[in-house]
């Protein structure tokens, strides 16, 4: 048994960071899907693919961290360290010989390492860009893409509106924000407090207000 490890939502400024981990024996019949990297994937091709690689795989397993409990975990540990962490919940869940990650730290030997410590001396291959070198680790990027993209829909509906994708480069999400900092006086729910991008926008504000006198 092997495993594919991957994330969705590392950079986001709203929404939770989810992590997906895909459990076969042969990875066959993901390459008959044709999984890819879930960013070179149209929304509806994913979710189609989602169905299937949850029905075909052997076993899979999703973790995820609210944007709360990031701003918490960063006070004392770097996005890395939370990923690591992740990771090893998400791959840990199933037995597997051999773990194939899409790496998120620059050194790959040493997520490599940690992981491969974190999970009791399971080999582990940690590579950038492993989304579109293993097929399984495609799998598991579309598992984590999916679910963050529910998860990023049920929070628009709570909102009662759309608040794009979550990304700092997407407008109507700093829009959203920067909306509802001038209407509220804080944040909205489910924001990364502890990101540049929102620090940046309040102190934005904070003088606008200042100005207005």
């Amino acid at each position: 048994m092997f495993c594919g490890v991957d994330e969705a939502g590392r950079g986001s400024v709203m929404g939770p960071l989810v992590v997906g981990a895909v459990f076969v024996e042969d990875d066959s019949i993901l390459k008959e899907i044709g999984v890819k990297d879930s960013k070179k994937l149209t929304p509806k091709r994913r979710e189609s693919m989602y169905d299937r690689i949850t029905e075909s795989a052997d076993h899979y397993s999703v973790a995820i961290m609210t944007a709360e409990d990031i701003d918490l975990r960063r006070e004392h540990e770097s996005l890395n360290e939370i990923e690591l962490a992740m990771f090893a919940e998400a791959t840990g869940s199933h037995p597997a010989s051999v773990v194939y990650a899409d790496c998120p730290d620059v050194n790959e030997s040493a997520f490599q390492m940690h992981l491969s410590a974190r999970l009791g001396g399971t080999d582990v291959v940690a590579r950038h860009k492993a989304d579109d070198t293993y097929p399984v680790v495609s799998a598991a990027s579309i598992i984590a893409k999916v679910t963050r993209d529910r998860l990023i829909s049920d929070i628009s509906a709570e909102f009662g509106e759309d608040i794009g994708s979550g990304y700092p480069s997407d407008l109507k999400t700093i829009g959203f924000i920067e909306k509802w900092i001038k209407e509220n006086g804080c944040s909205p729910r489910y924001t990364r407090n502890s990101w540049e991008t929102v620090r940046n926008i309040k102190s934005r504000l904070s003088v606008r207000k200042i100005t207005d006198w």
